[in-house]
């Protein structure tokens, strides 16, 4: 299925803008051609993600969330990032794979769903890898759904529960109403957590919640509000220490890092829940842990 003509009149996030972005950019700030910002070997994400040599991360430019305080906000908002084909888009999988990466690490790839699955499409019989599918948790369970057979691993940020509080610092109040029927497309998609024999993640979800300084109280509702929703067995929990104040923070009330105390009070939420999965340790909240975004393509591909 030829999945770009969905460029063309974009309803691919929440959004639903409609743009024509073959001629124009979207809400996301990006038009039909595929950007990315980096394409690397990522250390930094969850043990069972991790492993040895790491994830092989694409970060894709632009995005369909307006968070103030993104780490990523260059990337994000600032349009940094330099175009691929959808060849070189697949090259670049390759190319991560041949470096022992555990998996391929789709970051913010929501509104280029259509390039994805038409690189995946050249590369799926010889990657050998699973593919992860890394989102602001703001997405569409019918987009979700074109990428069954695509995705093995989901791993949604679940960023807020009070749509006031979604509205202030992401400009979307719907955020929890369209993210939690996201999040339940795709535990039907990939199934629960499944290991191989060495520890590593080949299939299921792990939700991300980010803890935010003053903002306790929503967290502990967003965990309430999982385990009304979900088992505990049928998704993992990352419950991320590492806010850093950036880009807007500051203006937005988040001018600090988070407390041992606002952290350990989620966590005890989550834990009565019966989730498992993964804490950090505090010491992420470090600005040297924001990875180095590039605006041209700086490594090596066949042809290019």
């Amino acid at each position: 299925m030829d999945c770009k003509q969905l460029y063309s009149r974009c309803t691919l996030c929440p959004r639903e803008c409609g743009a024509d972005r073959f001629k124009t950019v979207g809400f996301c700030r990006e038009g039909a051609q595929v950007r990315i910002a980096r394409a690397e070997l990522h250390r930094w994400e969850e043990p069972c993600l991790s492993l040895k040599n790491g994830s092989g991360a694409v970060f894709f430019s632009g995005c369909s969330l307006r968070c103030g305080f993104c780490q990523n906000y260059p990337v994000s908002a600032e349009n940094l990032g330099f175009a691929l084909t959808d060849r070189q888009l697949a090259d670049t999988f390759l190319r991560l794979r041949d470096m022992g990466a555990e998996n391929i690490d789709l970051v913010t790839p929501t509104h280029f769903v259509p390039s994805v699955i038409a690189a995946l499409d050249m590369v799926m019989g010889e990657l050998g890898i699973p593919v992860i599918y890394n989102c602001g948790g703001y997405e569409k369970p019918e987009t979700l759904e074109l990428l069954r057979g695509y995705a093995d691993i989901f791993l949604p940020d679940l960023k807020f529960f009070d749509p006031g509080l979604s509205g202030s610092l992401a400009q979307a109040g719907d955020y929890f109403e369209k993210s939690l029927p996201a999040l339940r497309k795709m535990t039907d998609i990939a199934g629960k957590p499944r290991y191989d024999d060495e520890g590593r993640l080949i299939g299921g979800v792990i939700v991300r919640h980010l803890v935010l300084p003053h903002h306790r109280h929503d967290s502990v509702a967003l965990m309430r509000a999982l385990r009304e929703s979900f088992a505990p067995d049928e998704i993992l929990i990352s419950l991320m220490s590492q806010f850093t104040p950036v880009y807007r923070s500051g203006e937005l009330g988040l001018g600090r890092r988070v407390t041992t105390f606002e952290y350990k009070s989620v966590l005890a939420e989550a834990e009565a829940a019966g989730f498992d999965g993964f804490i950090q340790e505090r010491s992420s909240a470090m600005e040297d842990y924001i990875p180095e975004f590039y605006d041209h393509l700086y490594f090596d591909l066949p042809n290019t």
